[in-house]
């Protein structure tokens, strides 16, 4: 008997989660499946940036050779400002970026003066250099985690998401009996059953990773979505972070006029004591005065704790004044989170895994939809409003966001470089072509809309390599031969992408609706038997 009520519980538990997993997965699938794919491309931001500023063609250089020519050049335009901002190159982002901050006006009353534009240096000559403005990658990291809402909107909405992916996850195990025997099933042109296999397949494989992307994306964020244990202990904000992040005194001028010291040693100091660790941005308080203060950050690309630390030397001497406080255990802990969530630590190898295990998890999500409709689809009855509705969206969702991020590139190549505003207009038209192209869609039976809206997806993607060729020194061929591999691997992914897009477009014009089968007509009953009533007298008795 208690083996029997143990049986009954467990398959209650399974079903009770198996609830939670579908419409979880449902409710907040078509967003998890844009934060996804557009997280993912994520992992390659500064690349994509790069590839979306084709005029720089930039040799790396060491930082302190950059950091010397920043100042060079900072000390021509802008000797007297209160702060200069210094970004080095690295390995993945090439340029010197410079940013002045001017002094405040001691009049109360006058306006606040306009920000300064940032300047971008070739890190080998110090001179300024040009490109066509653009978000680039930085676009779609902003969308991952904002999707394009105002602040915190967006930010709480992600969350909410990501909240109900991860109690996605943790039912969808406890929903799985078969965990390791279904990852070995791959059923093709079976209906229902294939994209069940397809939705295990890609939850298993790299479950691990689902489950940790999930949890330290939210973390990330944990301060803003649970402020309450802040506000009960600190006036302000401010006094919270400055507690647990540290904070730099910023002494103000001293008033008097002081030579800079060299900023190359500094550099190397830093190195030094980092253990060969990279700079990555440099703060020079009141330059050329007497309480000049240069902080030098670390990268957070040579190591898993994305909050890197600092170290500040005086500006006139060079000597080390401070360094950022080693953060305690939770600090630690959640920037190896932001770490591990933004992946910038990881070299080229496991970038590339990064990126494969996030497509595998915007897979997972998009054989969740699909396969909520397919349990749901009966031959020859009529669907359902919300059947409808969920059907639309998953075409709008999975078939034509690929289209609306190809036509973002593809806009970067065809809007002209000088136009003022380009950067605007190549976002605009991401969200002209995926909403216009699921408009479109609405009009076009189901059948047909699935393969259209991929073949023009793929088509896009496909389009990429042959408009850059055309628009740009820096085509396949032209990058081959100059050994360009930046250029290189980015037409052959998309390429691929495209290629896989239009794969999907084909399977979708091989599926058959399943023909209305007809029942049979079954013989009348015979009547029950004389002993047959005995029988179940006495068992009733």
């Amino acid at each position: 008997m208690s083996k029997a009520v143990d049986v009954d519980a467990a398959r209650g538990l399974r079903q009770s989660m198996a609830w939670i997993h579908t419409w979880l997965g449902l409710l907040a699938g078509w967003i998890l499946f844009a934060m996804f794919l557009t997280g993912t491309a994520s992992y390659f931001r500064p690349e994509i940036t790069r590839w979306m500023q084709p005029e720089l063609q930039l040799a790396p250089v060491s930082p302190r050779h950059a950091a010397e020519l920043a100042v060079a050049h900072m000390q021509a335009t802008s000797p007297d400002d209160e702060q200069w901002y210094i970004y080095l190159p690295d390995d993945r982002m090439m340029e010197t970026r410079i940013f002045a901050r001017a002094r405040p006006n001691p009049d109360p009353d006058a306006p606040p003066a306009p920000r300064r534009p940032e300047i971008r240096l070739d890190p080998v000559t110090g001179a300024p250099v040009t490109a066509r403005e653009t978000r680039g990658g930085e676009h779609f990291y902003r969308f991952h985690f904002q999707l394009q809402l105002p602040h915190p909107w967006g930010r709480w909405l992600a969350g909410v998401c990501a909240i109900f992916m991860l109690a996605a996850i943790i039912s969808g195990v406890v929903t799985h009996k078969r965990f390791f025997a279904d990852f070995f099933m791959l059923r093709w042109n079976k209906g229902q059953r294939s994209w069940l296999d397809a939705h295990n397949v890609s939850a298993v494989l790299a479950l691990p990773f689902h489950a940790m992307i999930t949890y330290t994306g939210l973390i990330t964020l944990v301060a803003m979505y649970m402020p309450w244990p802040a506000v009960a202990n600190y006036a302000k904000p401010a006094a919270f972070y400055a507690e647990a992040y540290g904070r730099e005194d910023e002494e103000p001028a001293a008033g008097r006029a002081a030579p800079f010291a060299p900023i190359g040693p500094m550099v190397d100091a830093a190195r030094a004591e980092w253990n060969g660790g990279t700079p990555r941005t440099i703060v020079i308080r009141n330059p050329n005065d007497a309480a000049a203060t240069v902080t030098v950050q670390r990268s957070s690309a040579d190591q898993i704790n994305a909050r890197a630390g600092s170290i500040t030397y005086s500006g006139v001497t060079g000597a080390r004044l401070s360094a950022s406080p080693a953060p305690g255990v939770a600090i630690a802990t959640a920037g190896v989170m932001l770490g591990l969530h933004l992946g910038n630590y990881a070299g080229p190898v496991l970038r590339w895994t990064y990126f494969l295990l996030g497509l595998t998890g915007t897979a997972m999500v998009g054989t969740g939809l699909l396969l909520w409709t397919a349990k749901r689809r009966k031959p020859g009855a009529k669907p359902f409003f919300g059947f409808r509705l969920v059907e639309r969206l998953n075409i709008a969702t999975i078939a034509c966001l690929p289209a609306g991020m190809a036509a973002f590139l593809l806009a970067n190549r065809l809007i002209p470089a000088d136009l003022a505003g380009r950067e605007a207009l190549e976002v605009k038209a991401m969200y002209w072509v995926w909403f216009g192209l699921a408009a479109l869609t609405v009009l076009r039976p189901v059948k047909r809309a699935w393969p259209e809206a991929l073949g023009l997806s793929a088509a896009a993607f496909l389009a990429l390599p042959l408009v850059n060729m055309a628009t740009t020194d820096r085509g396949l061929i032209a990058s081959l031969m100059r050994g360009d591999t930046l250029f290189v691997a980015f037409d052959v992914a998309m390429i691929a992408i495209g290629a896989l897009l239009g794969f999907g477009a084909w399977r979708a014009t091989q599926v058959k609706t399943a023909p209305v089968r007809k029942r049979k007509p079954q013989p009348p009953s015979a009547p029950p038997s004389l002993t047959m009533v005995a029988r179940e007298a006495v068992d009733v008795a």
